[in-house]
Order: structure tokens, then C-alpha cells, then sequence
């Protein structure tokens, strides 16, 4: 019984040390959630704001409906 559970634990530790190490991880994602996106200037009153945020209209971009609303 003794030497199964050496067993074992040989081929967790094997497992962790040698074949876990190689699994990449997703650092990267992780930083991209925390980057500030593309920031770019409203067409009108040129305030910059998110891309993510911002409207698109007739190919510009807006800060806000009102500033849409302007033009």
C-alpha cells in the first residue's frame, strides 16, 4: 500500500513540475482587460473618449448623442 501512494505521489509531482510548467497561461488576456482601449476625439467638439463608448455616425466619431445631435 505503501509503495502505491509513493507511486502516486511520483507521478503528481512529475506531472506539476514537468508537464503543468509547459501549459501556457493567459497573462496576456489578463493584461488586456486591464489596458485602456483606442482613444479618439469627437468629430464635433473634439473631447477625446473611448472608441468603446463613442458613436459612430455618417463615418465620425462622437463623444455623446448631443454632440451627434449638433452636427
Amino acid at each position: 500500500m505503501l509503495k502505491l501512494l509513493l507511486i502516486i505521489g511520483v507521478m503528481v509531482a512529475v506531472y506539476y513540475i514537468f508537464i503543468k510548467k509547459q501549459i501556457p497561461k493567459d497573462s496576456q488576456l489578463d493584461k488586456k482587460k486591464f489596458e485602456a482601449s483606442d482613444m479618439i476625439a469627437c468629430a464635433h467638439c473634439g473631447i477625446y473618449c473611448e472608441m468603446r463608448e463613442a458613436i459612430l455616425s455618417r463615418g465620425k466619431y462622437y463623444c455623446s448623442k448631443e454632440c451627434v445631435g449638433k452636427v
